[in-house]
C-alpha cells in the first residue's frame, strides 16, 4: 500500500505544483505543494525500500522538475510535466517499494 501511496504523492507532488503555480500565479505556492509532497515521498521511500533508493528517487523526482523546463519549451508545459510525473511514477512504483528483510534469500 505504501508503494501506492509514495507514487500518488510524488505525482501529486510535480503536477500539482505545476497546476498550482499556473492556476495561481504564485510560483512560490507552487514550490510548496512541489516540496511538501516531495519530502512526504522520501519519508515514505525511505521507510519502504531504505536510504539508498530513497534518495535514488528523490533524485529522480528533482531532476524531472528540472528537466520538465527545457523539455517544455521543445513539446509543451504540460506534456512535460506528464512526461517527467509518468518517469518519475514508474521509478516509484519500480523501486520504491518494500525492502527485504535481512537474510531473506529470496
Amino acid at each position: 500500500m505504501s508503494r501506492l501511496a509514495s507514487t500518488a504523492l510524488a505525482a501529486t507532488g510535480l503536477a500539482g505544483g505545476y497546476a498550482t503555480g499556473r492556476a495561481t500565479k504564485k510560483r512560490p505556492l507552487a514550490a510548496v505543494v512541489l516540496g511538501a509532497a516531495g519530502v512526504g515521498s522520501f519519508l515514505i521511500w525511505k521507510k519502504d525500500a531504505g536510504t539508498g533508493k530513497a534518495v535514488a528517487l528523490i533524485c529522480a523526482y528533482v531532476g524531472g522538475f528540472g528537466a520538465s523546463h527545457p523539455l517544455a519549451k521543445k513539446i509543451g508545459a504540460w506534456p512535460a510535466v506528464n512526461s517527467v510525473t509518468a518517469g518519475v511514477a514508474l521509478l516509484s512504483l519500480i523501486i520504491g517499494g518494500s525492502k527485504k528483510p535481512k537474510g531473506d534469500l529470496s
